[in-house]
This record gives structure tokens, sequence and C-alpha cells, in this order.
């Protein structure tokens, strides 16, 4: 039986680079649940958030997920997913789930280099807010995070290496 690959981790953690390089390599399909989100709902989510706010943007994102069951694919989930409902415990009974591990440091290095449009919850943070609201939020999704059948190094993991271990974990 088919099983998709869930990518989780924080914002701007590399979750959906990694997973369009892991699906060309895989030869799977490639699936990023906040663009089929955004493709469904015909605004960004941003704006969805605005308008009808975090627990029906939580809703459609649940929604989201549970289309990938069965799925032979490589999916990129957003930061938050698995800190939801119970998304973390259906990720990995429907899948394999995986942890990309970053620091607070080399995510706000990221994040600090992130186009504000991209990720407008970082609009007018300094730098010591930004890193600051990256080490509170890490810090509140990490037990979720560290449910994942992998957690992996994102910076000192080549792709290659994580291949032989999704392939000892099917």
């Amino acid at each position: 039986m088919p099983k998709p690959i869930f990518l989780i981790g924080y914002m701007g953690s590399g979750k959906t680079t990694l997973a369009k390089k892991l699906a060309s390599k895989l030869e799977l399909p490639f699936i990023d649940t906040d663009d089929e989100i955004v493709k469904e709902i015909g605004m960004s989510i941003t704006e969805y958030f605005q308008l009808h706010g975090e627990e029906k943007f939580r809703e459609l994102e649940r929604k989201q997920l549970l289309k990938t069951a069965q799925q032979n694919a490589i999916v990129s989930t957003g930061g938050g997913s698995p800190c939801f409902f119970d998304n973390m415990q259906w990720m990995n009974e429907n899948g394999i789930s995986v942890y990309l591990q970053m620091s607070p440091k080399s995510l706000f290095d990221r994040l600090s280099q992130s186009k504000p449009n991209k990720r407008p919850i970082l609009i007018g943070k300094t730098e010591e807010e930004l890193f600051n609201f990256i080490t509170e939020k890490l810090t509140e999704r990490e037990p979720f995070y560290q449910q994942a059948h992998l957690i992996i190094d994102h910076i000192n993991t080549p792709i290659d290496d994580l291949i032989i271990l999704l392939k000892k974990n099917q």
C-alpha cells in the first residue's frame, strides 16, 4: 500500500525545497499542502487568515492533509500543521514523517533573508523580536515535531542519506 512521506518542520526549514528534490530523486509526485489550499480557496493564506481566522485555516489545512492519504507522494506540510487536531498522529499512522530539525539561529538566518510578502508574519519585527518569535514558536511546536518517525539535522544530512533512512523505514 502506498504511503506518503510527510516533511514537517518550522517555517523556513526548507520543507518545500527538500520535498521537490526528494520527489524528483524518488520519482514520486510532490504535494505542497499550502499550495493546494491556495488553489482551493483562490486567495493567499494570509488573506484567508485575515478574513476567517486561524481556526478556519487549520480546518482547511486538516482537510488538505487528509487528501494525501494513500498517495505515494512527498508532502510538504505547513509549519503549524503537526500541532493541530491529531495531525501528527494521523501522519505517523498514514505515512512516514520526517522532521527537518534546525536551530533557532539557523532558522533566523534563513527567515531574515526571506521576502516579507512571502512570510507576512515577519513584517515589522526587529531582528531581536524575530529571533525571540522563532525561539518561542519552535519551543511550542517541538513536542509535536519530535514525534516524527525520522528527525534529521537538515543542514548536515545529505539527501542520499535521507533516502537511505526512508527506505529503512518503509
